[in-house]
């Protein structure tokens, strides 16, 4: 158990908590732990009773874990009151307000604390969303509010927002940061704006979901898949905000709309009929969702969306032939040889084709080494492999396209190997943005042609969207999503729309968190450390940019700005002048960050 309550020297001792929910029940087990007095307030008993049971089962697992010793648990609980009383708190030296996402009630709260407690006091708001500044001038010390927003599970998230707004003393913002540090956790200090960093770059994420899944873009299955396999993200968007509560969601929404006046921030019209019709997610059992009861995470599997196409395919292919010798081609002709699916590689050269072996072996050759395969094994991988300059001398049943990310040069490609073919050879692009159709109707077999966008690198990345045109043969689609499936990978179905699931939904974040420093509100790197630690992703959303390549994202936005025509989606200028700099990331060493 840590003496910090001892230590701090901004001499906060004792810290009450009003409002026992998930997140005020989460915040006194974590502030108990470390030493300090904790008092928990509650409307009633109820919730009070509730409280106690959340924090002693959450304790319970920690002792399971052996993340917890028994004594640790005494101590936790000997330090922790709670009450219905609030005139309890009154012997606290910070109180943190955590009720329900209500301006008017916080401020109520807000009154009676200032009422109560003594001049030293610090009030603070675990508020996600709402003006920190709104709340603090309901009461006579607005220099000692600020905002402490906690993430959910409070025990387990790292980091915290401390929120300063333009009166608040720099003495209580520099005691709430000890105070958070006490707490073994990382704070950031940001100024007063709707959504802080975290939530103002996830729900616009989150937001831009519904509308897809809204329009019938993609199921609900597929866009949380794709952003899960896609991007390593803990929990697909529309899972989250059952999980986070749809109603609490529209509430955030709501409020960065009425200070952004950002389009993309507007919430979706389904997010709205949803709670109005009480679907709000886990907590009443039915969201995008549906669960086995309130609170739970187990879905019903009748719930789920049926998706027939992807278990009835009608044309064999049995033969794959992949044009390109780059990265991803090579990736991706090995994703068929190890599937045990005959694969030729058509490059432009005998070089390019011997290349292409060479680090296929070289693979290969590397998994043998660490015990992963036998040789047996890499042998009949390697016998599965096939090389073509002449593309009049391949068979295929499957003809993929990997060459560089050019439009015109992909043009060039499929006009050429059009007639090489026949009628019957299904062709496919592996583009992450261009149009499809524009590359369909280049040949004589639009019907027969579709995207099938593999993530980098193929080997590895589980993920893979079917991207279906307006005259693509639905027969296509589900032979090539079965094709997918079968070479261990999940197949995801979109149509035809700038970014398909994956980059639509990440790029307009990206480019958000551009915005945002650019802005001055936050630094890259606190905005990193907000995306890993506050919302459990890999990797910031600048160390993200600085992998991907600057020019690549900037690409990327440009297109579904010319797609969508939503301002939301313009570049952010930093970036533009980064790439026309020739700053572009890690593949030159130098992008929003520079490496050695």
């Amino acid at each position: 158990m840590s003496e910090s309550a001892n230590a701090n020297e901004a001499g906060i001792v004792t810290v009450g908590v009003v409002g026992l929910g998930t997140m005020g029940s989460g915040i006194i087990e974590v502030v108990a732990r470390h030493g300090y007095r904790v008092i928990g307030v509650d409307v009633n008993v109820d919730g009070v009773e509730r409280a106690r049971e959340r924090i002693e089962g959450s304790m319970a697992r920690g002792l399971a874990r052996g993340k917890l010793t028994q004594d640790q648990i005494n101590e936790t609980n000997a330090g922790i009151t709670l009450t219905v009383d609030i005139g309890e708190l009154a012997q606290c030296d910070l109180v943190i307000e955590a009720i329900t996402e209500d301006l008017e009630a916080k401020r109520v709260i807000f009154q009676q604390l200032d009422a109560l407690l003594p001049a030293h006091a610090i009030l603070a708001t675990n508020t996600s969303a709402l003006s920190v500044t709104d709340i603090s001038v309901s009461t006579e010390r607005p220099s000692r509010v600020v905002g402490l927003h906690f993430f959910n599970p409070a025990t387990v998230q790292r980091f915290v927002e401390v929120i300063q707004t333009v009166t608040t003393d720099p003495a209580v913002v520099a005691a709430v940061v000890a105070f958070v540090e006490s707490l073994e956790k990382e704070p950031v200090v940001v100024g007063d704006r709707a959504g802080f960093i975290a939530n103002a770059l996830l729900f616009g994420y989150l937001n831009q979901a519904v509308t897809m899944y809204e329009q019938k873009y993609a199921s609900r299955e597929d866009i949380d898949a794709a952003m899960k396999l896609g991007c390593g993200l803990p929990m697909g968007p529309l899972a989250l905000l059952d999980l986070i509560g749809l109603d609490t969601s529209l509430q955030i929404l709501d409020t960065m709309y009425h200070q952004s006046r950002n389009r993309l921030h507007a919430p979706a019209a389904l997010l709205k009929h949803m709670v109005s019709a009480g679907l709000l997610g886990r907590k009443s059992a039915h969201g995008f969702y549906t669960y086995e009861g309130a609170n739970t995470p187990v879905m019903i599997p009748d719930s789920l969306t049926p998706v027939p196409d992807k278990t009835s395919a009608t044309i064999a292919i049995k033969k794959v032939a992949v044009f390109g010798s780059g990265t991803m081609a090579t990736g991706i002709v090995s994703v068929f040889a190890t599937a045990g699916i005959p694969v030729t590689a058509v490059t432009r050269s005998p070089e390019k084709s011997a290349k292409v072996v060479a680090d296929l072996t070289k693979s290969w050759d590397k998994l043998v080494s660490k015990g992963k395969i036998d040789q047996e094994r890499a042998d009949n991988y390697r016998a599965n492999v096939s090389t073509a300059e002449d593309a009049t001398q391949v068979e295929a049943d499957l003809v993929i396209e990997a060459i560089a990310e050019d439009l015109e040069l992909k043009l060039e490609l499929f006009r050429s190997i059009d007639s090489q073919f026949g009628p019957e050879v299904i062709f496919a692009t592996t583009t992450s943005s261009l149009p499809v159709i524009e590359l369909a109707a280049a040949t004589s077999r639009p019907e027969r042609f579709l995207g099938i966008h593999f993530f980098n690198p193929a080997p590895v990345m589980k993920l893979v969207e079917i991207v279906s045109t307006v005259v693509t043969d639905p027969k296509v689609i589900s032979s090539s999503t079965q094709l997918i499936t079968q070479v261990g990978k999940t197949a995801v179905q979109c149509s035809d729309r700038a970014g398909f699931i994956v980059n639509a939904l990440l790029f307009p974040y990206l480019n958000n968190a551009i915005t945002m420093a650019a802005q001055n509100y936050a630094s890259q790197d606190d905005i990193d450390r907000a995306m890993k630690l506050g919302c459990g992703y890999p990797m910031g959303p600048f160390e993200l940019l600085d992998v991907v390549g600057l020019d690549v994202s900037l690409a990327i936005i440009n297109t579904l700005l010319r797609e969508f025509r939503e301002p939301g989606f313009a570049p952010d200028p930093q970036l533009e002048h980064l790439v026309t700099a020739g700053y572009l990331g890690r593949k030159v060493g130098r992008g929003f960050r520079t490496f050695e």
